[in-house]
């Protein structure tokens, strides 16, 4: 059963292919039901999968495969608060390593152009800092960077 609020994600053809790769790659993630076109629609036919229940991180999303109409970008992004710099790592590297592009301060795109940001908590920490001038230093280390780099954060907070 469909969540009472649910992160709709248009993909252009690829939503179970997408909505697997992030089962496989973010904890507390699964592909639930396929729904596939009961009759032929603008962007494919009959039997095709038309949407994808998945949840990445325990939040509720369908991807709809709507067609080449509507193109991802940055006003929609996950956000995933990660623990370590090794967990950083991982999920950046599995994005970008997936076909995907680095960006900057944190934010990657998956190869169908969804918008991620893998933030340490180590950094939300840092520019949340009472100390702002420990928090403005942390925050100008984040703007050079691309991944982030925990140790670099924090050594920039500490001055």
């Amino acid at each position: 059963m469909i969540a009472k609020n649910t992160i709709c994600v248009w993909y252009d053809g690829a939503a179970l292919e997408a909505a697997q790769f992030y089962a496989k790659t973010f904890p507390d993630s699964a592909v639930g039901r396929i729904l596939r076109a009961p009759g032929d629609y603008p962007a494919g036919k009959e039997g095709d999968v038309l949407t994808v229940e998945f949840t990445v991180c325990g939040i509720p999303c369908l991807g709809l495969n709507g067609g080449p109409e509507f193109k991802h970008n940055e006003s929609f992004s996950f956000q995933i608060a990660t623990d370590d710099q090794a967990e950083t790592d991982r999920l950046w590297n599995a994005i970008v390593g997936n076909g995907g592009q680095e960006s900057a301060c944190g934010w990657c795109k998956d190869k169908w152009g969804v918008s991620w940001q893998i933030t340490p908590r180590a950094l939300t920490d840092a520019i949340n800092d009472p100390d702002r001038a420990a928090a403005r230093r942390a925050f100008n280390a984040m703007m050079e960077m691309g991944k982030i780099d925990i140790a670099k954060i924090e050594a920039a907070r500490r001055g």
